[in-house]
């Protein structure tokens, strides 16, 4: 039975268990030496990133071709947009070729979401919007690309859902073993 660890990577942590100058990295979190990550999440991404001693569930979990969903709570710039949302829901055309169509819903801010440490700046000319967003890829900074090229860029970016796991009530840093 493969171990699976589900982390809440916090804001300004890499993806990665190697040092990287003076970037947090996995390795203050983790001290196991079988685990390998399932996917990236960027260095300014918060949220679910599933880790496991399984190279064949971890290229399972990474590679495109086994469409697994990714559900992401992005804050956006800008007033809800129906037209950026139906863009999204379509697929954009990105500069490495066309994405596939998301699932987006628009939400209200999320009531027990943690604080970010710096806070996401606030212009009071400027408002923001939440959008609940599911891709079936994993390109590099994908959502971030995606809502870009349609005019809402964004500003918060947390994972809550990979496949079947679900970041639940983990505390930024918090880990739990899946069963």
């Amino acid at each position: 039975m493969p171990k699976i660890v589900l982390f809440n990577k916090p804001y300004r942590v890499m993806s990665q268990f190697r040092e990287s100058g003076d970037k947090v990295t996995l390795s203050r979190y983790f001290d196991d030496s079988s685990l390998r990550v399932a996917g990236r999440l960027d260095y300014d991404s918060e949220g679910l990133l599933v880790l496991s001693d399984s190279g064949k569930l971890v290229q399972q979990i990474t590679h495109p071709r086994f469409k697994l969903e990714k559900t992401y709570l992005a804050q956006v710039e800008g007033k809800r947009s129906p037209g950026a949302l139906e863009q999204l829901r379509g697929g954009v055309v990105l500069k490495d070729g066309e994405t596939r169509p998301a699932k987006v819903t628009l939400i209200d801010e999320p009531a027990d979401l943690w604080p970010r440490d710096p806070p996401i700046r606030y212009r009071a000319a400027i408002p923001t919007s939440w959008i609940e967003l599911t891709i079936s890829e994993g390109r590099n900074r994908q959502v971030r690309r995606m809502t870009a090229a349609v005019g809402i860029p964004t500003l918060r970016l947390i994972r809550v859902r990979v496949g079947d796991w679900s970041l639940g009530d983990l505390e930024p840093g918090e880990w739990r073993q899946a069963s």
